[in-house]
């Protein structure tokens, strides 16, 4: 694949399709580069993600998202994005942000808070941990030499805590990302006007008791594009 486009896998979950789909269509249509999408659906990785079901993760990607560098050859950069996300800028400013410093292995937001609900979208529970919500925007240089220790057999066998917490890097090869990239809805206050990308990460509107959440009137319209179709009655 020609190093120009751009390497985006985004988490997929069949709980709430319609999430995956809009958030694609936010990236698709604002991107100035060609992108190269892929879910991370585990019908898609059967043969390489073998892990069981934990009782504690909140979807089915919670693992399976660290497969990225593995699926991409260990070759140039890649992001993933949960898919309870909409971008509102150009992706492409991602990437040009984590190639400032190509020595880190990932870009992440690092968070630090401490979730305020203790219950999420469909009664999961939110548990409380460092680094928390640092995994769910990764820019991935997935050709550094710390990133090869991210195997199949290391995603299916590591701890859900040394995944998140990325402890398999150093602490200096994990670059930083502006909070704008991973805003989080219902746990940051006051949003800044250019949030880049927003995360429903306690619940979407595409919840019904989430309907009314930070941004939800912006997913609305951009859900309703994704689904538009140009009708010959519409045709002048």
């Amino acid at each position: 694949m020609n190093s120009n486009v751009l390497k985006i896998f985004v988490g997929y979950d069949a709980v709430e399709s319609v999430a995956w789909h809009t958030m694609v269509h936010s990236i698709l249509s604002r991107s100035s580069s060609p992108v190269s999408i892929v879910p991370i659906n585990l019908a898609n990785l059967r043969g390489i993600y073998r892990r069981p079901r934990d009782p504690k993760q909140s979807n089915e990607f919670s693992f399976s998202r660290f497969l990225v560098p593995y699926l991409c050859g260990y070759q140039g950069y890649a992001a993933f994005f949960d898919c309870d996300m909409m971008l509102r800028t150009d992706v492409t400013q991602l990437f040009d942000e984590a190639d400032l410093d190509p020595m880190k292995a990932v870009h992440v937001v690092k968070h630090d808070y401490e979730p305020k609900d203790d219950v999420k979208y469909l009664n999961t529970v939110q548990y409380k941990y460092p680094r928390k919500n640092w995994s769910s925007v990764v820019v991935w240089n997935c050709g550094h030499p710390s990133n090869r220790k991210v195997t199949p057999d290391f995603v299916n066998t590591a701890s859900a805590m040394d995944l998140h917490r990325f402890t398999w890097l150093k602490d200096d090869e994990i670059g930083g990302l502006d909070v704008r990239w991973n805003w989080l809805v219902g746990e940051y206050a006051d949003p800044p006007k250019n949030v880049h990308n927003v995360h429903w990460t306690v619940g979407g509107p595409y919840f019904d008791e989430f309907r009314d959440a930070d941004f939800a009137q912006e997913w609305f319209e951009e859900r309703d594009r994704m689904g538009f179709c140009l009708q010959r009655s519409e045709v002048k």
